[in-house]
């Protein structure tokens, strides 16, 4: 199996008033995984300017373990579309659930802050 690009623990500082762990929370942690996938890609910096699709499916709970597993899907001239999704494992019942999933698009930024052209010879 693929490694993540992030893991990390739901802590109760990021829980919504029903206890669960805030979609904003997983939304940046989504984030940050494209981001890691999309400047492996590149070698270059990055830029997120959309969230083109983001579903919730299953609750995240205090304390369980997040992993965000991120796959560049499509390329642009100086885009790059990144789908993020989230596993949750309980460490109470060990169980895993696929909890969020998500596209995002990343444009490659250069050292002038302007968009850069995807390198094609930088591909895997």
């Amino acid at each position: 199996m693929k490694e993540p690009a992030i893991r990390t623990r739901a802590m109760p500082k990021d829980t919504n008033s029903a206890g669960d762990i805030w979609g904003g929370w997983l939304l940046a942690q989504m984030d940050l995984a494209g981001e890691a996938a999309a400047r492996e890609r590149t070698r270059c910096r990055v830029v997120t300017v959309a969230v083109d699709a983001m579903e919730f499916l299953r609750p995240v709970k205090v304390g369980d373990v997040v992993s965000f597993y991120a796959d560049v899907v499509e390329e642009g001239r100086t885009s790059l579309i990144v789908e993020v999704r989230a596993i949750a494992n309980s460490e109470d019942s060990g169980i895993k659930h696929r909890v969020t999933e998500g596209r995002f698009t990343f444009v490659a930024i250069g050292p002038d802050g302007s968009p850069q052209k995807v390198d094609p010879g930088q591909r895997r």
